[in-house]
């Protein structure tokens, strides 16, 4: 998710810990030679910041993940225009699908929004943009994808604080070395970073109610007001903002929730 936002993941995750302040020790790289000595690097500077034996071993057994640098160096969908942008992502059917997920799901929406202000239509707006209603989560190795973009030149610091949260989850048993994400290792049916599932995550975000409630949680943390407006230049727009920083995706969430909420 970001404020920086080259790469299509929630900006949830601008907010970098202490750990991503300071460059990491180990050498990064722009291909695929020297990944392998630079997780012997990490590997050593991890052990050294007290990530356990489950997070090293898994550490040891990523892969260099071509496809998600090839991803990474590849995304054009922000940079259309607001109708462009909706059209591409199917904003239409994504109205119409979740107004019926809205009815078939109404006592879960009610829970949610008694317990964090938010309404069912921006939620549902981001579960459809993100995995087309968990219907498509990706199927790439979560942990290969973060390593790779840790060790990638482009932007080291940030998927360093995103790999050590991912070291931290598979230590506590809450991932597994296996997990399957998509290309910049988003995981679950909202596509959380494992900083962002650390620090907003309730439940298993595979499921729809995990997911959901997770979402509403970091959007209650970043602001939201129960019952203010969230359309750009109202109160809540500005928690959208902070799931992602583009803008047409900020803008396009506010739209389709609307729609589902029932206004036009």
């Amino acid at each position: 998710m970001k404020k920086s936002r080259l790469f299509l993941v929630p900006a949830f995750a601008v907010a970098l810990s202490g750990l991503a302040s300071q460059a990491p020790a180990a050498q990064c790289g722009n291909g695929p030679g020297g990944f392998e000595a630079w997780k012997q690097q990490f590997a050593a500077e991890a052990r050294a910041k007290g990530i356990g034996g489950a997070g090293i071993s898994a550490l040891e057994q990523t892969h260099y993940a071509s496809a998600t640098i090839a991803a990474d160096r590849s995304l054009h969908s922000f940079k259309l225009s607001l109708d462009q942008f909706m059209i591409k992502r199917g904003s239409a059917a994504i109205v119409s699908r979740g107004r019926a997920m809205k009815q078939r799901n109404a006592a879960l929406f009610a829970s949610i929004e008694q317990r964090y202000g938010v309404p069912p239509g921006p939620l549902i707006a981001i579960w459809g943009m993100e995995t087309a209603f968990g219907s498509q989560r990706g199927n790439q190795n979560m942990l290969s994808s973060i390593a790779t973009l840790a060790y990638d030149c482009r932007r080291p610091e940030y998927f360093t604080d995103q790999l050590y949260a991912a070291l931290k989850l598979i230590d506590r048993g809450t991932l597994s070395a296996s997990q399957r994400g998509s290309m910049h290792g988003e995981i679950g049916q909202t596509q959380f970073l494992p900083k962002t599932m650390l620090e907003y995550g309730v439940g298993n975000l595979e499921t729809a109610s995990g997911a959901l409630s997770s979402t509403a949680n970091f959007l209650k943390a970043h602001g939201w007001r129960a019952g203010a407006g969230y359309q750009p230049g109202e109160p809540n727009f500005a928690a959208i903002q902070e799931w992602n920083a583009a803008g047409v995706y900020e803008k396009a969430i506010a739209i389709m929730g609307r729609q589902i909420d029932g206004g036009e």
